[in-house]
């Protein structure tokens, strides 16, 4: 060993004066600088433009039928937040006045969920084809897949206007391309154990039904989309 480096090994000091020397050394900002923490993705929105069905009128908001089809969804491994959009009393009229408000500017899918009060108050199925079509050349417009939850017309209010409301729904999904559930109340309509009171609005378990029919519609919308992968 050498004189020189015997005394290094000798002065205790000696490397703590170089380290601290070597940092010293170093560009400003780049000892303690955090290291970077990358935050995992957000998952894509869904966003559910709707009426009192899609507000959850009567149940409680983890019950409501965007809660439910967000679990349904994750059920089959998508993972997506679901965005509720629903507006008590909204005819197809005014979801489309709110529809931008509503979209923001992280909606990856929209179901259109309207119609509802359209038919509860007799209006003409032509309007409300007319306002659908506006909302999925908007959607279209954007870039947004949809998919379409339709209403049955019962055939109390007249043969000839249960089939031109009901046409309404599978004309604007064969023209736009968009899934559709042709009825958003199948197999709970009616029933007292999916139905509230008014036996218009489905209760928790009506709107779990009607998740689980949603699900799949859904899920093809979004296999539309760079966002999501669905199995």
């Amino acid at each position: 060993m050498k004189f020189a480096d015997a005394h290094i090994l000798k002065d205790s000091n000696w490397g703590r004066r170089e380290i601290l020397a070597g940092l010293f050394a170093l560009p400003a900002g780049s000892v303690l600088a955090a290291p970077r923490v990358v935050a995992p993705p957000r998952p894509p929105v869904v966003t559910v433009l709707g009426d009192s069905i899609t507000a959850g009128l009567g149940v409680r908001q983890g019950e409501a039928m965007p809660a439910r089809l967000q679990a349904a969804l994750a059920a089959r491994g998508v993972n997506v937040q679901v965005r509720a959009a629903g507006r008590n009393g909204d005819t197809s009229a005014g979801g489309l006045s709110r529809l931008e408000g509503a979209l923001g500017a992280d909606t990856a899918v929209c179901v259109v969920a309207l119609g509802g009060n359209d038919l509860l108050q007799g209006l003409r199925p032509e309007a409300t084809r007319a306002n659908l079509r506006a909302i999925l050349t908007r959607l279209r417009e954007r870039r947004i897949p949809a998919a379409i939850a339709g209403i049955n017309a019962p055939a109390l209010l007249g043969a000839d206007y249960a089939r031109r409301f009901n046409a309404v729904y599978t004309d604007l999904a064969r023209d736009f391309a968009a899934p559709l559930l042709p009825n958003l109340l199948a197999g709970i309509g009616g029933s007292r154990r999916y139905m509230q009171s008014d036996g218009i609005h489905p209760n928790a378990e009506g709107a779990r039904v009607i998740a689980a029919n949603l699900a799949p519609v859904v899920a093809q919308a979004l296999a539309r989309t760079t966002q999501v992968a669905v199995r």
